[in-house]
């Protein structure tokens, strides 16, 4: 029996720039060109100062784990062999927090502060979703 695939975020005119550029293993998150502050999740009107001046913009992809919860119970099959997933809130240095996995890392040694980056973009293909690896601290 195969995996069952992932569920797909559905796509929509704010997202969609997003979307395309995590396909080819690019992290984009708006920029407000109103009050300045960086922007995450895609949206039509910043939050900070309802400005509809957003614009998309590549991040470096990094950043650090803020907070993050350990998925013993998938809401899906297709991440039920995947446990436990970690979920974390990354504070990226561009100043946006995000939600995203942890991928390739012992769920056991995840701690608050660690640094964490972008994948390459093949294991980025993987999800349909922004993903992490735990920074090389050696």
């Amino acid at each position: 029996m195969s995996k069952p695939p992932y569920p797909q975020p559905r796509e929509d005119a704010d997202n969609a720039a997003f979307l395309a550029a995590w396909r080819n293993g690019e992290l984009l998150i708006q920029h407000c060109n109103g009050c300045g502050k960086s922007v995450f999740y895609p949206r039509p009107i910043c939050p900070h100062c309802w400005s509809d001046r957003l614009e998309n913009c590549r991040v470096i992809g990094r950043g650090k784990v803020v907070s993050y919860s350990l998925v013993h119970r998938p809401n899906d099959p297709a991440f039920k062999d995947e446990v436990p997933i970690v979920l974390a809130e990354v504070a990226l240095a561009e100043g946006a927090l995000i939600l995203a996995r942890l991928v390739s890392c012992d769920a056991a040694k995840v701690t608050s502060g660690l640094a964490v980056v972008l994948p390459p973009p093949d294991v980025c293909a993987r999800y349909p979703l922004p993903v992490f690896h735990l920074a090389d601290v050696s």
